[in-house]
């Protein structure tokens, strides 16, 4: 009887769907989910950095205004990190958040934006960066480019156009209402306004993608496009709104910038897409698709501008950062290798 398909228990004819709810004979449950592991990590790495840097240059280091650089320093690029991994999750890339935040600092500063005061300099910005979004995710939803390809030739077109509007210049703001935001008097207790702004795109962020449809669904194209399609999800629709999503975070991010600067230049931005994607992987987001964490995505953001700090207080060359950064971003993937192989076990 025990050959008839009929009594055979389910557990045998779906081997790998049985075990992931209730745990088997001989099969150790796991106590905490991949997720949370990788978090609980990401903080150590971060305690560890916390205590290299009071170790080496304690006064400096563990001073509040040390610190509130920090946070300060990780406000922009975090912004465009946010919007990246969405579109990593949902199994995209986008190279171009570099350029479109310089061209958006660009464009919000010329003289003719700046008449309109903070509120042209921030609508502008955004503006820039949603158009941006909207192109790129026209090519890849719906003229089915390769992502990699249509926001490598974004890159190249907003690097170009920054620089022709600026004409290789700096553009200094002139408005005392988008300076005066850069003040230590504009702190909400003691924290800046970008921080806060950071801290408010994290947390909308993370509640889009946790607690909403759409977040769902992005999980889900960037798992299996062709399931999702059959389950009745648009792809296209989706895809076209997650790059629109990562070219809002860029305008967000280059009316920072601008605060933070107080000037636009085409060279703005550089290598933002490397530290983005870079924070967003260490996170535990898959270059794949289909998984990832704003919350791993934010730690790896602020690991990064950790190092950065404590390189530059140890007056150490940017040479060996990069290094180091290197074999964090390397240490990372096999960490999520060995996770992923141990979880197929």
């Amino acid at each position: 009887m025990t050959g008839s398909p009929a009594l055979r228990p389910a557990s045998a004819s779906v081997p790998d769907l049985a075990p992931a709810a209730v745990p088997g004979p001989g099969r150790r449950p796991r106590r905490v989910a991949r997720p949370d592991v990788r978090t609980l990590s990401l903080v150590g790495v971060l305690l560890v950095l916390v205590a290299v840097g009071g170790i080496t240059r304690p006064e400096q280091f563990l001073s509040s205004g040390n610190l509130v650089l920090i946070l300060t320093q990780s406000s922009v690029i975090g912004v465009v990190t946010v919007g990246m991994t969405f579109v990593i999750i949902g199994g995209g890339i986008d190279l171009s958040v570099g350029a479109v935040v310089a061209l958006a600092t660009v464009w919000a500063t010329t003289l003719a934006t700046q008449e309109y005061g903070l509120g042209g300099i921030l609508v502008c910005a955004v503006l820039v960066g949603v158009g941006c979004g909207l192109v790129n995710g026209a090519l890849v939803a719906y003229g089915r480019m390769v992502p990699f390809i249509a926001t490598l030739a974004m890159l190249a077109s907003a690097r170009g156009l920054a620089l022709q509007l600026s004409d290789g210049r700096t553009q200094v703001v002139d408005d005392e209402a988008v300076l005066r935001l850069g003040y230590e008097e504009s702190r909400v207790l003691g924290v800046p306004p970008l921080v806060l702004v950071f801290a408010a795109v994290t947390v909308l962020g993370w509640l889009l993608l946790n607690r909403t449809t759409f977040g769902r669904r992005t999980y889900a194209v960037g798992g299996n496009p062709e399931a999702a399609r059959l389950a009745g999800i648009d792809v296209h629709r989706t895809r076209l709104l997650l790059y629109l999503l990562s070219g809002l975070c860029c305008g967000i991010a280059a009316f920072l910038l601008i605060v933070l600067t107080g000037s636009g230049q085409n060279t703005n931005g550089n290598l933002y897409e490397l530290d983005a994607i870079a924070a967003a992987i260490i996170g535990g987001t898959l270059l794949s698709g289909g998984r990832g964490t704003l919350t791993g995505s934010v730690l790896g953001v602020l690991v990064f501008t950790t190092i950065t700090d404590i390189f530059a207080l140890n007056n150490l060359q940017s040479d060996v950062q990069q290094i180091a950064k290197g074999l964090i971003i390397v240490a990372a993937v096999l960490v999520q290798r060995r996770a992923d192989r141990g979880t197929a076990l």
